[in-house]
């Protein structure tokens, strides 16, 4: 077995902060992440429901955004529709 060093035993990593601040800075970041996904998901469905899209085209960029935040996201900002409904 491999020596186990002071700062192992300490209950900390090699950057001098404990495995539980590590994982609190991790969940506050993948929170604000989330969240921002979240607001840009919300914002790209508000635009779909605006576009001049017909019916089926809204319900299919609805659902993939829906289904797949990121993802749709990212498809839905290269090829999905947007502008106002004149």
């Amino acid at each position: 077995m491999g020596h186990v060093g002071d700062a192992e035993r300490a209950g900390r990593c090699s950057t001098g902060k404990s495995f539980e601040e590590g994982v609190v800075l991790a969940i506050e970041v993948g929170g604000i992440l989330g969240l921002l996904i979240l607001i840009a998901d919300v914002w790209a469905i508000v635009n779909v429901f605006q576009s001049a899209a017909s019916t089926g085209v809204k319900v299919f960029w609805i659902v993939l955004v829906l289904i797949l935040p990121l993802l749709g996201l990212i498809a839905w900002l290269i090829a999905g529709p947007r502008g106002k409904v004149g």
